[in-house]
């Protein structure tokens, strides 16, 4: 145990050293080709940093045959990452970190929202209704198309938006060339991957070795580590006051991890992964529909006051659910 607990540690601390980079460099790429934080976010920041749950997803189902650890990585790993949000609103000061956000989010949270709803649909009809191609759920090449699609329409966003406000450019920081950029980027992206992809693992294990069920562990443990690499990433965007790439990238991660559910399902020989797993797990999908439709309110009108002088409507609400989906996890596991 004490073996297991001392791997988990160095991981956990590759991945705030090398995540810090991340995002440092994340930011002046965004910079340097004028992308834009929410665009680099969603697509740059948000691939890396949950390729730990492509990988956990991949072995899931391919060597492991546990398709509700891959489902519950991915649902849960959302839930987490919309919970972080409501981290980034607790720590700015004074005003609410959603007057600070760039309206592009909105439209990455709404086609969140969507492929969320197929999913929990899917999951919650699936071995009544089992529709299929062959052995692929038919919700998959739909989850596939919205993400291209929302990728699209976020990228044609943002350039209508910086062609009429331009971005200012940044002041201090280290100048380096875009070559020098993505160079040091890619080299903070392999620790932070290699890093995180030990961690399902190491998880895995001390749950086997605390006995917890199946549905728990993939929902909350194995989800909360790998969605590290996003809490790293985005607090040290936030440090740098870089908001729409630290929202950017929780936001765009939960859409790159709903693709990834459909991989899994590609990949998932038996039949349709989401008619092959609990039930249990639309909870999981419906909560993360929530607390997305929380922060799309947040971003159209943001907050102004905060509750006992600590927190947001937002930030409650957003908490509330998190832990409500986690207590039905853990008080009804899978059988």
């Amino acid at each position: 145990m004490l073996k297991l607990w001392t791997f988990f540690a160095i991981s956990s601390g590759l991945i705030l050293l090398a995540g810090t980079q991340l995002s440092k460099y994340g930011n002046q790429i965004a910079r340097l080709t004028g992308l834009g934080g929410t665009w680099i976010g969603m697509v740059l920041l948000a691939t890396v940093t949950s390729l730990p749950e492509l990988i956990t997803g991949v072995s899931s189902v391919l060597l492991a045959s546990v398709p509700d650890i891959a489902a519950g990585d991915v649902l849960g790993s959302c839930v987490f990452n919309l919970a972080m949000i409501a981290l980034l609103d607790t720590l700015e000061r004074p005003a609410s970190v959603f007057r600070h956000a760039g309206r592009g989010h909105i439209i990455g949270a709404a086609f969140g929202s969507l492929m969320l709803a197929l999913a929990g649909g899917a999951i919650l009809t699936g071995r009544s209704f089992e529709a299929s191609i062959l052995h692929v759920g038919i919700v998959t090449p739909l989850l596939l198309a919205l993400y291209l699609f929302a990728m699209h329409t976020i990228f044609r966003h943002e350039s209508e938006q910086r062609a009429i406000a331009p971005e200012a450019p940044s002041e201090g920081g280290l100048e380096l060339t875009l070559r020098q950029a993505v160079a040091r980027y890619l080299a903070a992206a392999a620790v932070v991957v290699g890093a995180a992809v030990a961690l399902p693992f190491i998880a895995a294990d001390l749950a086997d070795a605390m006995g917890w069920s199946q549905g728990f562990v993939g929902t909350s443990l194995i989800a909360m580590t790998t969605s590290l690499p996003e809490l790293t990433v985005t607090y040290a965007a936030w440090r740098m006051k870089a908001i729409d790439l630290a929202i950017g990238n929780l936001i765009g991660s939960n859409l790159f991890n709903l693709a990834i559910l459909a991989i899994d399902d590609l990949l998932f020989l038996p039949g349709p992964l989401l008619s092959n797993i609990s039930v249990t797990h639309a909870v999981s999908a419906f909560a993360a529909i929530g607390m997305a439709g929380t922060v799309i309110v947040a971003l159209m009108a943001p907050p102004r006051a905060r509750v006992l002088n600590l927190v947001s409507w937002t930030t409650a609400l957003l908490v509330l659910l998190f832990f409500a989906n986690a207590w039905v996890h853990f008080r009804h596991p899978l059988p």
